[in-house]
C-alpha cells in the first residue's frame, strides 16, 4: 500500500509542476508578471502553510532543526543553492523560452547527478550512464537548435538558465538527503520554502506587483503557488522517502511530457519533430539511470 501511495504521489507531483510551470509561461509572457515576485510569493505562502501542517498537522517541533548547528547550515545552504535555484532558474528558463522547453532541459538534471557521484565515488561511468550522457547532450543540441547546429533556436539566456536548473536540480535532489532522513519532509522543504522566500524578497519584495490582472492570472498564480508548489514538492520528496529517489525520478519524467503537450496544445507553443526526438534522448536517460539503479535503497542511500 505504501508503494503504491509513493508512486501516486511522484505522479501527482509531476502533472502539478508540468502545469504550473504551462501557467506561468501564460503568466509571464501574457501578463506581464514579475518572475522574482512570482518567486517571493510562491516561496513565503507555501513555506509559511508548509510549516503550518508540520506544527499543527504533524505536531512537529518547527524549531527542532535550527537546534543542531550543522543541520541549520545545511537548511540555510538547501534554502539557497537548492530550494531558491531551481525555481529561479526555470522561471528564468521559461520566461526567455517556454515551458516545454524550460523542463525537458531541466530534466538532464539526472544525468549531472551521475556524473557527480561518479567523480566522489572515484570511478569511471558504466556503460548505461556513457549512453545517458550522450543522449543527453545530443537531445539538448537538438533542442536548442532544430537539428541546425550553426545556429541556436533559443535565445543565450534561455540556454544559460535552462542549464543551470538542470544543475540546481541536482543540487535540490542530492544536497537535503541527510537532514530529510533525520527530520520531516515538512519541516525541511517548509523551513527551505520560507528561507528562500525571505532571502528573495530583497530582490523582489511581496508588495511590488507588476503585471495585468484578472481572474484567470489570480486563478493560475493560485495553482501555481499551492499546488505547483506547496502540493507537488511536499508530494515529491514525500515520495522519495518511500519509494526512493530513483523510482521517484523516473515517475517524474512526467513533467516535461504534461508540460510539452499542454503548452503545445494551449499556447500554441511550435514544436518540431526534431524538438520531439531530442527531448525524448532526455526523458530517455532517467529511464537508462533507473535501470542501473533499480537495488538502490530509500533515499539514506543516495
Amino acid at each position: 500500500m505504501n508503494i503504491v501511495k509513493g508512486f501516486c504521489l511522484a505522479v501527482l507531483a509531476a502533472l502539478f509542476w508540468g502545469i504550473s510551470g504551462t501557467f506561468a509561461q501564460f503568466l509571464f509572457q501574457q501578463r506581464g508578471i514579475n518572475i522574482e515576485w512570482m518567486i517571493t510569493m510562491r516561496l513565503l505562502i507555501s513555506g509559511f502553510f508548509l510549516l503550518f501542517f508540520a506544527k499543527f498537522g504533524e505536531k512537529s517541533d518547527l524549531f527542532e532543526i535550527w537546534k543542531n548547528k550543522k543541520d541549520a547550515v545545511q537548511l540555510i545552504i538547501f534554502s539557497i543553492t537548492g530550494m531558491l535555484a531551481v525555481q529561479y532558474t526555470y522561471f528564468a528558463a521559461i520566461k526567455h523560452s517556454n515551458a516545454a522547453t524550460a523542463t525537458v532541459l531541466q530534466y538532464a538534471g539526472p544525468v549531472i547527478i551521475a556524473i557527480y557521484l561518479a567523480f566522489k565515488n572515484k570511478r569511471v561511468p558504466v556503460l548505461l550512464e556513457i549512453i545517458a550522457i550522450v543522449l543527453a547532450v545530443l537531445g539538448t543540441v537538438l533542442l536548442v537548435t532544430h537539428g541546425d547546429i550553426s545556429s541556436l533556436s533559443i535565445s543565450g539566456a534561455a540556454l544559460f538558465f535552462g542549464l543551470a536548473s538542470a544543475v540546481s536540480l541536482a543540487i535540490y535532489t542530492l544536497q537535503p538527503v541527510k537532514l530529510l532522513s533525520k527530520y520531516k519532509s515538512s519541516l525541511v522543504i517548509g523551513w527551505g520554502m520560507l528561507c528562500g522566500g525571505i532571502v528573495f524578497s530583497f530582490v523582489k519584495a511581496p508588495w511590488q506587483v507588476e503585471g495585468t490582472w484578472d481572474l484567470q492570472a489570480l486563478g493560475y498564480t493560485a495553482f501555481i503557488v499551492i499546488l505547483g508548489t506547496l502540493v507537488a514538492f511536499y508530494a515529491y520528496l514525500s515520495a522519495v522517502k518511500i519509494i526512493g529517489g530513483q523510482k521517484t525520478s523516473l515517475l517524474a519524467s512526467m513533467e516535461p511530457l504534461s508540460a510539452t503537450i499542454l503548452a503545445v496544445l494551449w499556447l500554441n507553443v511550435s514544436y518540431s519533430p526534431v524538438d520531439w526526438v531530442g527531448s525524448l534522448f532526455i526523458i530517455s536517460t532517467v529511464f537508462l539511470l533507473s535501470i542501473k539503479t533499480k537495488k538502490v535503497k530509500p533515499i539514506e542511500e543516495h
